[in-house]
């Protein structure tokens, strides 16, 4: 039996001479002889509305990434890279064996290469315990700004203070707070007795890590708190009401309830963490430009590109720099069985 609204649809379409659709196809609408449901529409308009997104990120991500793999196997200079001088020479600014007049055997590139080796090793030694740390206590703080006390809001927004300030100011403000000679770290801890003497920490090579560390994690902390924060917004509030009517202690209630929950909003924010502190630069830059100690792969490259110009190894570190961090996400995500697709609930 129809419906009336079926007939009065029916008695208009014959009026106008437009074909009637079914109510099951009534979100469909036909192009170019084809009939595209409700969903297919949805993702055509998404598609539409990306495509400005994904033309901009060809140009400024994609094409420079090709362009620095390509002068990765070529000799390019300063003075030869523009004028088309430069020539191919393959994998030797990865590694080359030279043979000597003598009959030694010599191994050239980046993959002999002492000072990468030592940049790789304080990139990992950075990102490990930084992010170890700033997971710690962004959960620590996340769990304090999400309990209901007055001043929340007002919390909340001080909070993330250190994380606004730009990376240039931070560090120029602690490199002062930090100085040796007019620092004020230093004239705390020596009016408490906990040093002797005033303590070089930018400049030392048995400090300097520290120093980077305690800059970074009193930055990013913030960010890490707002991450899991937003995890922390999203658990049922019916379910700690449950355990406490139930009588079940807090830790329990955290280790059993709040964690598992917590567990996806951590991981997610664990790898956009690891990924900045992978490719770290101006923090390093700033404060310790100089030191051994603290030069991570992005620093050395910086440094091979555009302070002695051989543009060849430069690019080889910056391509192997992408190597290690595309190959830490995709085995963090399989390991961690990470879902950044966003179907799973």
């Amino acid at each position: 039996m129809y419906r009336p609204a079926f007939l009065l649809r029916r008695m208009f379409a014959a009026t106008i001479g437009i074909p009637l659709m079914s109510d099951k196809s009534t979100n469909a609408s036909p192009i170019a002889g084809k009939t595209l449901n409700l969903e297919q529409q949805r993702v055509r308009s998404a598609y539409m509305f990306l495509a400005p997104m994904l033309i901009m990120l060809l140009i400024v991500a994609a094409w420079p990434l090709f362009r620095s793999i390509s002068f990765s196997f070529t000799d390019a200079t300063a003075n030869t890279i523009f004028n088309g001088q430069s020539e191919w020479i393959g994998f030797d600014n990865y590694v080359e064996k030279k043979v000597r007049s003598d009959g030694t055997v010599r191994w050239k590139g980046v993959l002999v290469d002492k000072d990468w080796w030592n940049a790789v090793w304080n990139t990992v030694r950075f990102s490990i315990v930084s992010v170890a740390l700033e997971t710690v206590l962004g959960l620590m703080v996340a769990l304090v700004l999400n309990a209901e006390f007055k001043g929340r809001g007002f919390v909340r927004a001080a909070v993330l203070i250190p994380w606004a300030i730009p990376t240039i100011v931070s560090a120029r403000m602690w490199g002062w707070m930090l100085n040796d000679q007019f620092g004020i770290i230093n004239e705390i801890m020596l009016t408490l007795h906990l040093i002797d003497k005033p303590i070089a920490w930018t400049a030392s090579s048995d400090t300097a890590m520290i120093a980077v560390l305690i800059v970074d994690v009193w930055k990013t902390t913030p960010f890490m708190a707002l991450l899991i924060l937003a995890g922390l917004q999203m658990i049922p509030r019916d379910m700690y009401e449950s355990a406490r009517i139930d009588g079940i202690h807090p830790l329990r209630v955290f280790w059993r309830v709040t964690l598992p929950l917590l567990r996806p909003a951590i991981l997610v924010a664990v790898i956009f963490r690891a990924l900045d502190a992978l490719r770290i630069f101006d923090l390093i830059y700033l404060l310790t430009p100089q030191s051994n100690s603290t030069i991570t792969m992005s620093v050395l490259s910086y440094r091979e590109l555009q302070q002695f110009g051989d543009y060849g190894e430069g690019s080889a570190m910056s391509t192997l720099l992408f190597l290690i961090i595309t190959g830490f996400v995709l085995l963090y995500i399989k390991l961690g069985r990470v879902d950044l697709s966003g179907e799973k609930s």
